[in-house]
């Protein structure tokens, strides 16, 4: 029997070789399929939400669009919760994910990023008027509207600010329009789509961190064509205007670097 259980195996072996890999495993599955396949939120705007009609849009799905516009293919997306969005890539549920994830060292051991296509920078924001706060050190002695745990709120208590705790963007920035607050720490994507739906809010940045944060395509490890394909796109969506349009959107101005 046992030259049977040794057939059986090499012929298990064999069909396994033969099998083809995970959807989406790499460039030639993806134009095979038709699709490009993304993992997405759905409910974080401006990058990606649902406006009034039920429809996604935003940053980040305009972008997936494109990419997969000059792979050959029509984008899918994919929504999940952000807590199991680039685990999602590990059950090869989506090719990649985009959904404003930054790029680190501790994930970039377990997955590949492309080049990094939106940076984002911490920003000092304070009413229109003031003139006292023009530094993150103005901070010193002065009220920071902040979420307590982020680090926004660490970088403020640094600068010597004392923390007024907030839910999040939209009640510190009310504190700062209503006085109780001097300034908030917050994203600066956050403040260039608040200005942008609120042109005439009474607010504005005093300074920015030099040190930027930045966004990527994430997939997964072993895809060197796809991440290459990815790369090229991203590089000609911003060579052609592309990018600058649906950059200035969002956001009214490049927010590439």
């Amino acid at each position: 029997m046992k030259w049977l259980n040794t057939l059986l195996v090499a012929g298990a072996l064999q069909l396994l070789a033969l099998a083809p890999g995970h959807a989406g495993s790499n460039l030639e599955q993806v134009k095979s399929a038709g699709v490009f396949k993304i993992g997405t939120e759905g409910t974080y705007a401006p990058f990606t939400y649902h406006d009034t009609s039920g429809k996604l849009v935003g940053f980040d799905v305009e972008i997936g669009e494109e990419i997969a516009k000059r792979l050959g293919v029509k984008a899918e997306f994919l929504e999940g919760r952000w807590d199991g969005l680039i685990a999602g890539l590990d059950a090869n549920r989506y090719d990649a994910v985009i959904n404003q994830v930054g790029i680190t060292d501790a994930r970039k051991q377990k997955y590949d990023f492309s080049e990094p296509y939106i940076a984002s920078k911490a920003a000092l924001i304070v009413r229109g008027d003031n003139e006292d706060i023009k530094t993150f050190a103005d901070l010193k002695g002065k009220k920071s509207a902040q979420s307590l745990t982020s680090n926004f709120g660490k970088l403020a208590e640094a600068s010597g600010a004392a923390l007024v705790g907030t839910d999040g963007f939209d009640q510190s920035i009310q504190l700062v329009l209503n006085g109780r607050a001097d300034a908030t720490i917050n994203d600066g994507l956050s403040f260039l789509d608040f200005k942008k739906h609120k042109p005439d809010a009474n607010v504005k940045i005093a300074a920015t961190e030099d040190k930027a944060d930045y966004s990527g395509v994430i997939i997964r490890k072993g895809e060197p064509e796809l991440l290459e394909a990815i790369n090229a796109a991203l590089k000609e969506i911003q060579s052609d205007g592309t990018y600058q349009k649906i950059s200035d959107k969002y956001f009214g101005q490049d927010v590439s670097k």
